[in-house]
């Protein structure tokens, strides 16, 4: 009998991929282990296997295909004596298109879907009318929000409105999935679009309708001259950060506790340790520490010695972590990643350095696998090298905290009355007052702030 090749789950939480490439064709044999296609995330691009052997038969869903849902048949191998006729027996069948819709304006009603409070932590989104941010190990769930009216929708995804609010919208410019309909079962009427031409009506509020200043794009695009932008859709790259951050910004509770570093003694250390590396046959150094890896080494120490701030929100439970997996902040193209330095402070600076110029390589050509970028309790977002002093950043739920360092400078400072200058860093400490209170937040920054300044304290 025919077996059925379906779309895999790369991440726990996965629900969708874009089969981004097919290594084999029809009539192709394959064994176990065979890579027979690309599947990409907006996170990672990963091999397909063969799990059986056979020949395929037929492949259902095209190379460079979005939005594939996980478990939907992509292609079908036939076994030892099989044909191509055996597929219609008794084989998997191509995914059925959507049925055409009724003509008619009344509005279907769809059964919820899952746990509506539940995070899904590496696509960064939650079932809720808002949505949560970045990692797989949560099981935890968010505050559930009030929804707000919404355009009823029918299978196919058409807004249920009036046909005169159809007309009107249309005249204006306006993107009627933009607009909250206040008629029966959230259908669109001719109030709602003109509300919305004044700017007073409600945006819709579901995830990724409109950009988070309410507007439309057709409503952003009317503001400016036709011709002097251009248009780039979202990846889903950018459409994951996007939401996540919204999100976190919506639903984290955010406090911020700022202090400088003198960092003189850790740049001297940094200079003496990378004057003792060996050179190669090319002359270059085995390896050079940069500022970043001490400031890696200094979070996941003061996380360890502050055990209680190395902590996640999980709904009714805070999640309080033995281990010191700190993520970093690594920017790409068209979005970022934050893949996740595992113990961290058991780890050798240079272990640290290795581990991060890896996974950052690895992170802007998409080949991370999902456990290298999901799970940790805090993040470190540098922006020194930018020449960014001081910012705040935006935590990466369900992370409790993340801190934000900025470039080192020279500054002028008193000193038991005597003025001297010294190099100083700014750092930035956001926390989920959920998990890490204000007393807490000080006094874990303060002991990264007395690691810095000292940083032979981090080998005792």
């Amino acid at each position: 009998m025919p077996i059925d090749i379906t779309m895999p789950a790369l991440s726990p939480t996965m629900e969708e991929g874009k089969l981004a490439k097919w290594h084999v064709k029809e009539g192709d044999s394959v064994s176990s282990g065979d890579v027979i296609a690309e599947i990409e995330t907006d996170k990672a691009t990963m091999e397909v296997e063969a799990v059986d052997e056979g020949k395929i038969g037929k492949i259902l869903v095209a190379e460079g295909t979005d939005n594939v849902k996980v478990n939907a048949v992509i292609a079908v191998l036939l076994q030892d004596g099989e044909d191509a006729s055996a597929i219609g027996s008794g084989g998997a069948k191509p995914a059925e298109a959507p049925k055409a819709e009724a003509k008619t304006d009344a509005p279907k009603t769809e059964a919820p879907k899952g746990d509506a409070g539940t995070l899904q932590y590496d696509k960064g989104t939650s079932t809720t009318s808002t949505a949560p941010v970045f990692n797989s190990n949560t099981g935890s769930s968010a505050p559930k929000a009030s929804p707000a009216p919404t355009p009823a929708k029918s299978d196919g995804g058409r807004v249920f409105a009036s046909p005169l609010a159809k007309r009107l919208a249309k005249e204006a410019g306006i993107d009627l999935s933009s607009i909250a309909g206040s008629g029966p079962k959230g259908r669109v009427v001719k109030s709602d679009v003109e509300a919305a031409k004044s700017g007073k009506g409600a945006a819709k509020s579901a995830a990724g309708a409109a950009p988070a200043t309410g507007m439309s794009k057709n409503q952003v695009m009317a503001l400016y001259e036709e011709g002097t932008y251009e248009v780039v859709p979202n990846d889903g790259m950018r459409k994951v950060v996007a939401a996540r951050l919204t999100e976190s910004k919506q639903t984290v509770p955010h406090f911020y506790l700022t202090l400088d570093c003198k960092i003189d003694a850790l740049m001297a250390a940094r200079e003496q340790i990378n004057a003792t590396a060996p050179k190669g046959k090319d002359g270059k150094p085995a390896f050079k520490l940069s500022v970043n890896d001490f400031i890696m080494k200094a979070w996941a120490i003061a996380l360890q010695r502050v055990p209680a701030a190395n902590a996640t929100w999980a709904g009714d439970s805070i999640l309080y972590h033995k281990r010191s997996d700190v993520a970093v902040a690594v920017s790409v193209p068209g979005g970022l990643f934050t893949p996740v330095v595992k113990s961290a402070d058991t780890k050798t600076l240079r272990e640290i350095s290795e581990e991060v110029k890896d996974l950052a390589s690895r992170a802007k050509s998409k080949k991370l696998a999902p456990h290298e970028y999901q799970g940790g309790s805090s993040s470190v977002s540098n922006l020194g090298m930018f020449g960014i002093k001081h910012f705040s950043a935006v935590i990466n739920p369900p992370h409790g905290t993340i801190l934000a360092v900025g470039a080192g400078e020279e500054r002028v400072y008193p000193d038991n009355g005597q003025i001297k200058i010294g190099q100083f860093m700014t750092a930035t400490l956001s926390c989920d007052h959920r998990a890490v209170d204000g007393a807490l937040g000080a006094e874990v920054l303060g002991v990264f702030k007395g690691l810095i300044e000292n940083p032979v304290m981090m080998l005792a």
